[in-house]
């Protein structure tokens, strides 16, 4: 027989944590199906190279309203990643050595003839379809990273280094990534884009984000079910019905998805999405990269590295010492040209900077190959804010939230927990 809930969340990451806390906190019963053995989802906190890391999510700032709000309720503790006294950057097929202010300042003029914008384009950030001209608004949505950065007219170094830095923030290859994505995150920022780039890597928790994934599932009074797969949605004459890779089926008055876009389609919706969440879904979104930590040998002073978007890593920061070694993380833009774990290859890439340190160890997690992800942090492609208008809408008792459906911080902790407040506002006000 059916198991039977008010409310069924599919996805233990912050999404689904956040909309059942909500909801069962006024008496709502709610079942979570999580595929994992495990809450979190694209945030996993667990032992690696010596301690305790962060192999997806990690990052937090007070910038981001919702999240900051959670680490007050939990009285969560909160570190800084290292600030850096060196800085490396490849450029020009040349590697150059500097201050990481000499470096920052290389980027200046280019990030903000890029974002100049920001806040005309989106003057109210959390809500982005608030313009009077949407016709204006979709017609800038067509345009990706690398069309922006190809009609400043750049020199060609500034251009590359300008080009590697949204590879970063994109995780992917720039060309793939929304300009107004980019324009979104500048304008949640207040129009700056050092405080948005501070908000990206510098602030994190002290016992790594299942601290706070841990503190609201402990706060929801939600029945949460681990290794169980959802095949199949399908709307009914009272309702919606789940049914599961092991055969269970789980009737409610309403389905809460929070799978992240690129896997949407493991999913059999009945009836069918409408058709530009389908396209959406079929499409994906731009993130295809990777994210390793690397264990030096020694202790090395903080520093940090850049390079343009073909290199296997774009970026590098020192962010722990353990044993009188040194962890640093780094990003690339495509996880198919190197596995976060292939400690000779992630040396190598290293060695663009740096030849005169000593890689102990890489390890990492394949997001893009995890069966439940198939991406890293959510970054929307040219085209696809019409998508995030409809899922950000009600679909009868259908519903989704994750941080790539999110107005505000798309791609953070914040933009999922933003989103599970909503559903369960919505629901709970009907």
């Amino acid at each position: 027989m059916p198991e039977r809930a008010d409310v069924v969340v599919i996805g233990a990451g912050f999404a689904g944590l956040t909309a059942a806390r909500e909801l069962t906190h006024r008496g709502t019963a709610v079942t979570v199906l999580e595929a994992r053995d495990r809450i979190g989802g694209r945030t996993w906190t667990t032992d690696r190279l010596g301690r305790k890391l962060d192999l997806g999510g990690t990052w937090v700032h007070w910038t981001q309203p919702h999240v900051w709000a959670e680490i007050t309720r939990y009285s969560l503790r909160l570190t800084r990643s290292p600030v850096p006294a060196r800085a490396y950057w490849h450029v020009g097929g040349q590697a150059r050595e500097g201050t990481a202010e000499e470096l920052f300042a290389l980027f200046d003029p280019g990030m903000r003839a890029f974002l100049a914008d920001s806040r005309e384009a989106f003057e109210w950030p959390w809500e982005p379809f608030r313009r009077p001209d949407p016709d204006a608004l979709h017609a800038l949505d067509r345009l990706s990273v690398t069309d922006r950065i190809e009609a400043l007219g750049l020199p060609a170094t500034d251009r590359e280094l300008l080009a590697g830095m949204w590879a970063l923030n994109f995780n992917s290859p720039p060309e793939d990534g929304a300009l107004t994505q980019a324009l979104r995150w500048c304008a949640a920022a207040s129009g700056s884009w050092p405080l948005m780039f501070e908000t990206c890597a510098s602030v994190k928790f002290a016992d790594g984000t299942a601290a706070l994934a841990e503190a609201i599932a402990a706060d929801a009074d939600a029945d949460i079910r681990f290794g169980t797969v959802v095949t199949k949605v399908r709307r009914t004459a009272t309702g919606m019905a789940v049914e599961t890779a092991s055969g269970e089926t789980f009737e409610a008055g309403d389905v809460v998805v929070t799978l992240p876009q690129n896997i949407l389609s493991s999913i059999e919706f009945e009836p069918g999405l409408p058709a530009v969440l389908r396209d959406a879904a079929r499409a994906g979104q731009a993130s295809k990269g990777m994210k390793t930590w690397i264990r030096l040998r020694g202790e090395v002073d903080p520093f940090v590295v850049f390079a343009g978007p073909d290199s296997p890593l774009t970026f590098g920061q020192t962010e722990y010492a353990v044993d009188g070694d040194t962890l640093l993380v780094a990003f690339g833009p495509r996880a198919a040209a190197l596995r976060p774990d292939d400690t000779e290859a992630v040396a190598k890439a290293l060695a663009l900077w740096r030849p005169d340190l000593e890689v102990v160890a890489a390890d990492g997690h394949d997001w893009v190959a995890d069966e439940y992800a198939g991406e890293t942090w959510p970054m929307l492609a040219p085209g696809q804010l019409r998508a995030l208008d409809q899922f950000r809408r009600p679909h009868d008792g259908l519903h989704f939230a994750g941080s790539g459906y999110a107005t505000g911080w798309a791609g953070f902790i914040d933009g999922a927990i933003e989103t599970g407040l909503t559903v369960a506002r919505r629901l709970l006000t009907r």
